[in-house]
């Protein structure tokens, strides 16, 4: 990268943008690429500047012709469905995210016309660390190595910066040497990403990146504040309030109680999950109260609307999480445009990656990296 320009990327899989709000104003987008018309809707409404780089359709139809220059970055967010400990673990030969190789054949083609990207991103659920035993991330491994990559994982957390739990695995992958001072003891190394690393086989454990990112400053904000006004949203009704709490098990009961008598206003974000009790499959809800929402889902069905629980001087009521509300918990700015429809912007949110998260990844790793090469590049 030049000294004297901002670093362009590349987003494929781009929803509604998120991963281009948290790289920032300092980079220049190229090109972005959906499927989906409702997250490409999303997109253009927040994007003054759409026309001229996204594309809306099917990765597998794009060629190497259709990305203009040479981008520093491509980002990457594929479909997560497979990977998910919710769904059905296809892994990579899976429907969804065997677009995964629809993006890759691209980086091939880029890499054949001398214009592949500095550093590639590939962010997923923690689950492609152990899908089919690690053979799916064995895979994803080769194929970066195959095209002259060196790459490391991090696990991020949501949590760490938003109050909504919601473990990431990013893998970031680079073109030469990297720099030794971005190598070392980091923040994210968890131990699924230990492991992983630990199942290669001898030729790309020798390519594996150990990147150092710092831990973050402590989170000062939880859920309850991230909430809209009581009088600005809609409650479920009393019956439904019950039923709800009718599904919790006697312990979450006592605790949500005993948080109200403590605090006098409790607020728990719940789930409705399917658990086995004395060899019998029963539907519970369960609440949290560490500050935290669940990990937010696309409403693809009844039992994935996260809800949440308050109790206090107005007794105990319940609702849906608003799409606002889901906004925040996923960094997004209050001038970003949600889709009318409550179940299509939660499904815009719901499938994103949170923009903070993005946001420190750039400015402690990304940028340093690109500009790195560029000194070293200005040196010869």
């Amino acid at each position: 990268m030049s000294r004297n320009r901002r670093p362009a990327f590349y987003e494929f899989f781009a929803g509604g943008g998120m991963a281009r709000l948290g790289l920032g104003e300092g980079w220049d987008c190229l090109f972005a690429n959906d499927f989906d018309p409702v997250k490409a809707a999303a997109y253009r409404a927040n994007f003054a500047d759409a026309a001229e780089h996204f594309r809306e359709g099917d990765v597998w139809k794009l060629t190497a012709g259709d990305l203009p220059g040479q981008a520093d970055l491509a980002w990457a967010s594929s479909p997560c469905q497979d990977f998910s400990l919710a769904g059905a673990r296809a892994g990579l030969a899976g429907g969804r995210s065997s677009a995964f190789f629809g993006f890759w054949k691209l980086m091939q083609a880029l890499n054949a016309q001398g214009r592949a990207p500095r550093t590639i991103v590939i962010e997923n659920v923690v689950g492609l660390l152990t899908s089919h035993g690690g053979a799916d991330f064995e895979a994803l491994c080769r194929a970066l190595a195959e095209e002259g990559y060196s790459f490391g994982a991090l696990e991020m957390d949501a949590a760490a910066f938003v109050p909504q739990s919601r473990p990431r695995v990013f893998v970031v992958a680079v073109r030469g040497p990297p720099p030794a001072g971005l190598q070392g003891e980091g923040a994210f190394h968890g131990r699924g990403v230990r492991q992983a690393q630990a199942r290669l086989p001898d030729d790309l454990a020798r390519r594996w990146i150990w990147w150092r990112l710092p831990a973050p400053p402590a989170r000062n904000t939880d859920l309850a504040a991230l909430l809209e006004p009581d009088e600005a949203v809609t409650w479920r009704s009393s019956l439904q309030t019950q039923a709800l709490l009718a599904q919790m098990s006697p312990l979450h009961r006592r605790r949500f109680e005993a948080e109200q008598a403590s605090k006098g206003r409790a607020v728990g974000a719940a789930y409705r999950r399917i658990r086995v009790e004395d060899g019998v499959r029963v539907q519970r809800a369960e609440v949290r109260l560490d500050g935290l929402a669940g990990c937010l889902r696309t409403p693809a069905g009844g039992s994935s609307r996260q809800m949440l629980l308050v109790g206090d001087e107005a007794g105990l009521r319940s609702r849906l999480v608003s799409p606002r509300e889901g906004a925040r918990l996923m960094g997004l700015p209050e001038a970003y445009a949600l889709p009318a429809s409550a179940t299509q912007a939660l499904h815009v949110v719901g499938d994103g990656v949170a923009v903070p998260v993005v946001r420190w990844l750039s400015e402690n790793l990304l940028r340093p990296l690109l500009a790195a090469e560029g000194s070293a590049l200005a040196a010869e």
